[in-house]
């Protein structure tokens, strides 16, 4: 596809819960059913999979799945290694390399809201401790800091296994931003209403929260935009706008763990508190948009 280390679709993977507890063999299938459909590499423990309410140990067993279900196919790891305490996200970073993943990302920290010195500080001490590729994941309106392009610069220049970032502002012109300061920085969508258009704008991959329940349109929407297909993927984005819509009508991942219940891919619907699900309002709503689709392996 290119020389990235990780490029394509990819899918922010949730965790699922039962009794309270990691379902380790939903994982897994989870992932085989993600591997099936086309999607390029699985991103376990990120802001998706409630990696903020997840311990060490179940950080790292998740990670640890991924690649040994990932391993021998086509499918690649790219694992959140991310905190708003720098120790621990090296902590995380230093076992996912160790784990045998292809790639770490790592969103920036939260609540604490660093400068951009301080962002540049955290960002340089966990990549300076590993060798695996590594991406960097803004997300303001989660986080509550930017991590503005001239500091995405000074990264990439200055630490060489810095590749690539997922972009979550929602903007288009911080893609084009990012793209004429940093020209070889692999840029990832990760705002699925706008996935077509930044793969157009020149960004080389998607990480998804639909493709966890969509996995083989999203793909396919991905691949054909890589390819220059642009008609086919725009019409295939166009398809899938209502349903990348409702997945974002409460805090995220709390309506894809709630379509994935329905769809009877999980046996379960559990959070970790203090997320819970959604109102029965929004689960109708929910309910409702997935009638459009064809889901793979529903029940």
């Amino acid at each position: 596809m290119n020389n990235y280390p990780v490029a394509g679709a990819t899918t922010a993977l949730i965790t699922p819960f039962k009794n309270g507890k990691l379902d380790e063999a939903a994982y897994a299938k989870l992932i085989k059913r993600q591997i099936d459909n086309g999607i390029d590499a699985v991103c376990p423990v990120g802001t998706t999979g409630e990696s903020a309410t997840l311990s060490y140990d179940e950080d790292k067993r998740c990670i640890q799945i991924a690649v040994e279900v990932c391993k021998g196919t086509n499918t690649k790891v790219l694992a959140g290694a991310g905190s708003n305490a720098t120790h621990e996200a090296i902590e995380i970073a230093k076992y996912a390399e160790q784990c045998g993943a292809d790639a770490i990302f790592s969103v920036s920290p939260y609540y604490n809201k660093p400068n951009q010195e301080g962002l540049y500080q955290h960002y340089k001490a966990i990549a300076s401790s590993v060798n695996i590729p590594f991406m960097l994941y803004n997300v303001p309106g989660r986080t509550g800091v930017d991590i503005l392009p001239d500091t995405v610069k000074r990264l990439h220049d200055e630490l060489p296994n810095i590749f690539g970032i997922k972009e979550a502002t929602g903007s288009i012109e911080r893609i084009i931003e990012l793209k004429s300061k940093c020209p070889n920085l692999a840029i990832f969508s990760g705002d699925d209403a706008i996935d077509f258009s930044v793969i157009v704008t020149g960004g080389v991959g998607t990480t998804s929260v639909t493709s966890n329940l969509l996995p083989d349109l999203k793909s396919k929407l991905i691949h054909l935009a890589m390819e220059g297909k642009f008609d086919e993927a725009r019409t295939l984005n166009e398809k899938l706008l209502p349903i990348n819509k409702v997945l974002f009508c409460e805090s995220n991942p709390i309506p894809i763990k709630a379509a994935m219940y329905i769809a009877g891919l999980i046996d379960t619907l559990e959070y970790r508190l203090p997320l819970v699900p959604p109102s029965l309002e929004n689960m109708k709503k929910i309910e409702e948009t997935m009638k459009n689709y064809q889901i793979v392996g529903a029940k």
